[in-house]
């Protein structure tokens, strides 16, 4: 299984927020620099991880964008959950059926279902904290390409 690109930079945003002092704000701008991410994207992924409420976006003059949550309280999974459109590892899977002619009798479907299953569970035992055991060294990393 492969994470879109959505998801996994929704995660680097969390990541970069995650480092930031709790009432500190950045931008969008910052982020797509540190990443080489271009800033129309980021908007969009930007805009969806509020719309889940992970992140605080303020408007105006001293707006910027923070983390809405305490790290210890954004699951891994539950952002993997929110940010990717299709979990679906096979055709059978898929909400508007399959054209596989075993589906009836396949055993595999179930297997897949429950390593699908298994990948969740543990995502979900991972929190944004946990990722962010080595903040300093990704503080460190996150100024020398803010600049």
């Amino acid at each position: 299984m492969q994470l879109t690109n959505y998801t996994e930079y929704a995660l680097r945003v969390l990541l970069f927020l995650g480092t930031l002092e709790p009432e500190e704000k950045t931008n969008i701008k910052e982020i797509s620099r540190v990443f080489s991410i271009s800033e129309h994207h980021l908007s969009k992924i930007v805009y969806e991880l509020g719309k889940h409420g992970f992140i605080e976006t303020i408007r105006g003059r001293n707006g910027g964008i923070r983390l809405a949550k305490k790290p210890e309280d954004i699951r891994i999974g539950t952002v993997v959950r929110h940010t990717e459109d299709n979990l679906s590892l096979v055709e059978c899977f898929a909400a508007h059926g399959s054209h596989c002619v075993i589906v009836p009798v396949c055993q595999l479907r179930h297997v897949l279902h429950e390593a699908l299953e298994a990948f969740l569970r543990v995502l979900d035992s991972y929190t944004l904290a946990d990722l962010l055991s080595n903040k300093q060294h990704l503080q460190t990393i996150f100024r020398h390409f803010s600049s």
